[in-house]
Parts: structure tokens; sequence; C-alpha cells
């Protein structure tokens, strides 16, 4: 009597391609948690790989990706003084060019920052356009304020250093 070895390689072989569907869902996620509120609950995680997108009538969700947002101060006192400020060329590699239109001689100077809130140089400006090196410095962001006698910020610069 012969068996037929067919049928259990078939099953075998049927159970190995749908255990080779079969997906988990595994994320090392740095940070999470549960959000709730009066429109409803949800839970969420930081540093989650995946993508996906729900689209709906009342919305839509996506989950799985990290917003990027950068923060700026919007409440800035500025002073006022019937002069013009420009900074060139934005983005630099060796020296800014700071120049100044209708200047007067008035006590003004600038201080560059890292975007640490470093102070990494202070002058005081002499002249209608001022020459800053910047050849020594990483390429990086930096913040360029031109301040008046009083420390009073009059203009602030957005520096990329290439």
């Amino acid at each position: 009597m012969t068996k037929n070895k067919s049928k259990p390689i078939a099953l075998l072989l049927a159970g190995l391609l749908w255990v080779s569907f079969a997906q988990a869902q595994d994320s090392a996620n740095a940070s999470g948690g549960d959000a709730t509120g009066s429109g409803g609950a949800v839970a969420y995680s930081i540093g989650q790989v995946v993508y996906t997108s729900i689209t709906g009538s009342s919305g839509s969700v996506d989950q799985g990706v990290q917003h990027a947002y950068e923060i700026f101060t919007v409440e800035i006192k500025e002073t006022v003084l019937n002069i013009s400020l420009t900074a060139f060329p934005n983005p630099t590699t060796d020296n800014l060019t700071l120049q100044i239109s209708n200047y007067n001689n008035e006590k003004l100077s600038f201080q560059l920052y890292d975007m640490q809130g470093k102070l990494l140089t202070s002058k005081q400006i002499m002249e209608n356009e001022t020459k800053i090196e910047m050849s020594h410095l990483a390429k990086a962001n930096y913040v360029l304020n031109v301040v008046n006698q009083n420390s009073e910020e009059v203009k602030s610069f957005k520096i990329i250093k290439n």
C-alpha cells in the first residue's frame, strides 16, 4: 500500500505561503502617548517610520509623519530710524556686507550670534558699508542683529553660511 505524499506537501506549502503574507505592526518609537479632548481621543507615537494618510468627510490624518517646523519670535519692538539696512550676499561663504542707506553717523553696532545664542562677533558700525568676516565660521545658520546705542534692536537678519 502506497501513501499519497502530495497532500501533506501541498498543505505544508500552503501554510508557508500564508505565513509569508502575514504582517505584524512593529516600530521603534522615541516617545508617544494618548491625547483626549472634546472632539475625541487619539494615540500617538514619535519616531514612527511608517506613513499612512487617512481621509474622510470630516478631515484627514497623516500617521507616522514627523512634520518639520521652525519657531520664530514675532514680537519684536522695532526702533524707528530713517535708515535702510541690507545684508548681502546671503547665503555667504567668506564675507558678509552690511549696508546702511541714509547713514547719518547714528551710534549703531552689529552682533553676530550662532543658533544657540552664543555671541560670536560684536563691533561698532562706523560707515555705511561694513564687511563682516565669516570665512572662519562653520557652515550653519547665524543671526545678525543691528542695535542702537541703547542696545535696542534696529533690525535682525537670518544669515546662511555655505
